[in-house]
């Protein structure tokens, strides 16, 4: 369960024995291959609701595109939460 409370206009959340993960998700049309970046649980599906939207990616055959907000991603790496393999690769 995910709360939320607001201070400062700044987001402050509270987790209880939660695991985090830092993974893409899978969006766009049967055969694209277009993610969204976020923030979810390690025991969720792959495609579940996640807790916050870090950016996208974008795999075409002649390049790769991203739009990833590194200051989120660097405050939730503060917070505990483990980028995937494939996250590790994206970001560097």
């Amino acid at each position: 369960m995910v709360q939320y409370e607001v201070r400062n206009d700044t987001l402050i959340s509270h987790f209880k024995s939660m695991s985090l993960v830092i993974r893409l998700t899978r969006t766009g049309k049967k055969g694209e291959r277009k993610f969204r970046v976020v923030v979810k649980e390690k025991r969720s599906k792959r495609d579940g609701g996640f807790i916050d939207m870090l950016g996208w990616y974008e795999k075409t055959k002649d390049n790769k595109r991203k739009k990833i907000d590194m200051k989120k991603y660097e405050y939730w790496v503060s917070q505990g939460a483990q980028p995937s393999a494939t996250m590790q690769e994206i970001v560097k």
